[in-house]
């Protein structure tokens, strides 16, 4: 599964994406998983697979890696950052109103309404001038990223569909192996600020949270990444997140530990009783095996949850076919 994903989303080269056959067409992602029974297609979906093997293949990248290590920055990764930028200073633009509501603050509308009209030209500005026509398809999985306008809400289907723009992006070439690292220390990351600023200023209620059972409100994947960081650390072991003085001293270079601290800052009360799952983790033995643990209960928690994948959205890029023997 991680070969295919591999190989078609984050390792191909560019002559091998699909825009470079004359006569192919990117097609508007939709919604195809509309019952409990279609989730087979989706598991033994291109789609699947090559969203797979990219997280595994980001996961492996920054093995014992910290965030402020060297890294490659490309011309299209200071792009998105500045595309992120944008979202964040339009988060600036729309202050919330008032309501009788506490949560969902309506004002969050107004702001996806600027990403729902400006996204296609945002995503345009990101891809080389060559590979504007997948504009239109990739543009759908950025609008998707950021919470849903008339729930005002936001969960892990979220970000896994911002995980598939990110694919997108390899599949038409216009990221590329150099650019792991970067996607995920400052791409996902300057992401994941924006969505907390998102959540913290308009009150977004978690979408398809599992509340004290659930590994986090709104996350996953920095946990997943964050646990490969610690992987072969010589001190850090799983005990040491839950220590403050631990996550105070260390967050800046661990996505993990950064996690535990936006946590501590939001929620009140003993860590166990809150954050019941990520407790439980901190008795694993090892970073390895917390690793593997995620990948399993991410599967199973995210990409196997009907109420998750059948907002999921599949185009040319990310197809609904199965996987060609």
């Amino acid at each position: 599964m991680a070969e295919a994903g591999q190989q078609s989303a984050s390792t191909r080269d560019d002559e091998e994406a699909p825009q470079a056959t004359e006569n192919f067409s990117y097609v508007i992602p939709r919604k195809e998983i509309s019952t409990v029974s279609d989730m087979g297609r989706w598991k033994r979906s291109q789609a699947y697979a090559d969203y797979v093997g990219f997280i595994l293949t980001l996961n492996e990248s920054i093995k014992g890696k910290k965030i402020t290590c060297e890294f490659k920055m490309s011309e299209t990764v200071k792009k998105l950052l500045d595309l992120l930028g944008t979202l964040d200073q339009w988060i600036n633009e729309t202050p919330p109103v008032d309501q009788r509501s506490r949560f969902g603050n309506t004002a969050y509308r107004t702001w996806y309404a600027k990403l729902d009209q400006g996204a296609e030209a945002l995503v345009s500005a990101v891809l080389p001038s060559h590979k504007t026509a997948a504009s239109p398809e990739i543009a759908v999985y950025l609008k998707e990223s950021v919470g849903n306008p008339t729930r005002i809400d936001y969960g892990t289907g979220h970000e896994a569909a911002f995980v598939a723009f990110l694919c997108c992006l390899c599949k038409v070439g216009a990221l590329g192996r150099d650019d792991q690292l970067a996607l995920v220390f400052t791409v996902f990351n300057r992401y994941l600020n924006v969505m907390r600023k998102l959540q913290r200023t308009y009150r977004m209620e978690p979408a398809g949270s599992q509340g004290v059972w659930g590994l986090d409100d709104f996350q996953f994947l920095p946990f997943l990444w964050g646990s490969s960081q610690f992987i072969d650390h010589p001190t850090l072991e799983p005990r040491h997140f839950i220590v403050d003085t631990v996550v105070n001293e260390h967050y800046q270079d661990y996505m993990f530990l950064d996690c535990i601290k936006f946590i501590n800052e939001m929620k009140t009360g003993p860590f166990h009783e809150h954050s019941n799952q990520l407790w439980n983790i901190s008795d694993v033995p090892s970073w390895s095996k917390v690793n593997q643990g995620l990948i399993r209960m991410y599967k199973v928690e995210c990409l196997e949850k009907f109420p998750v994948i059948q907002h999921f959205k599949f185009g040319s890029l990310l197809s609904i076919q199965p996987v060609k023997p």
